[in-house]
């Protein structure tokens, strides 16, 4: 079953996982990578000015042969005159319009009234489908509403486990509004921090569903109805990713451990350095009891010769 698609505030419909070529892959030839998400089945690229990646991009939608309605492109301007950017970045992606532009960083906008002003200019000349942001904060897509024309559709932010507590208001108001949110670094409680406490409720759950703690984590994702934004070099784990649209989801009293969990915040460096040893596995422990036995055995001989 595809992953299926979330209808927006102006009526278009977003996929709900994106590939994204952010994160590690800033500022690097990604042709491989969005080759291989495509062929894997994500019609969703997000990029970004400036990732840098954008002209990567375009050189495999150009080169794959999709009809441009196949696709759901993603981009977000950073700096510089809004309307000079999205051409160039339109240049880069090889289009006529992108589905999705995003104010990236409002902490580099002096002024995202008036910028978001030149968005709506862009979505009535039909250079962009749909607008929106990203890391916004609730005072911020507040303060943004009072004076637009056409609200965001998207707000594209930084959601897992251990960010919950202090995004719930965010999600809960943007949700009453008609704004998506859009999660990107969801599976930060595993590749950022893990040996904390959401790794037992996440382990519980994988364990009662016959599924990978990651799926856990999207499938929680999912749950708070927002748009998944993810990346990886590797096939298995894009597959695994999309696997989770044709998984049971996970059960209430789940979501509220993975909470209860989260909001005890993520393990320092000294619970992560004992995780990463736990992953040394059996051997590791069974080479440091043999280590042991030799040393004893070693100063036993030395003593019956003394």
């Amino acid at each position: 079953m595809p992953f299926g698609t979330v209808t927006l505030n102006d009526g278009k419909k977003i996929p709900a996982i994106a590939f994204g070529t952010g994160s590690i892959y800033k500022h690097t030839d990604v042709t491989r990578l969005v080759n291989q998400a495509l062929e894997t089945g994500f019609d969703h690229i997000d990029t970004a000015a400036f990732y840098e990646t954008e002209e990567y991009v375009g050189n495999v939608i150009r080169e794959s042969g999709l009809a441009r309605s196949d696709l759901y492109i993603t981009t977000k301007f950073g700096l510089g005159e809004v309307r000079d950017e999205i051409q160039k970045s339109l240049k880069n992606l090889g289009l006529k319009y992108v589905d999705l532009y995003l104010i990236h960083q409002p902490l580099f906008v002096p002024d995202i009234d008036a910028v978001w002003k030149e968005f709506e200019a862009l979505k009535k000349d039909g250079l962009a489908k749909s607008i929106g942001v990203s890391n916004f904060t609730l005072p911020q897509l507040q303060s943004l509403v009072k004076s637009a024309l056409v609200w965001p559709a998207v707000n594209q932010i930084e959601l897992h486990p251990y960010n919950y507590a202090a995004r719930k208001s965010l999600l809960e108001w943007s949700a009453q509004h008609g704004i998506v949110t859009e999660a990107y670094s969801s599976l930060s409680s595993i590749t950022k921090f893990p040996g904390g406490p959401v790794d037992v409720p996440v382990a519980a759950a994988a364990a009662r569903l016959g599924i990978s703690p990651t799926q856990v984590l999207l499938s929680w994702v999912r749950a708070k109805g927002a748009v998944i934004v993810t990346t990886s070099s590797s096939k298995e784990r894009l597959e695994e990713y999309l696997a989770v649209a044709d998984l049971p989801p996970l059960s209430d009293a789940e979501i509220a451990a993975i909470e209860a969990a989260g909001a005890l915040g993520p393990p320092g460096p000294l619970t992560r350095i004992s995780a990463r040893g736990r992953r040394l596995g059996l051997h590791a422990v069974f080479a440091a009891a043999l280590f042991l036995f030799l040393i004893r055995g070693d100063l036993r001989l030395a003593a019956c010769r003394m």
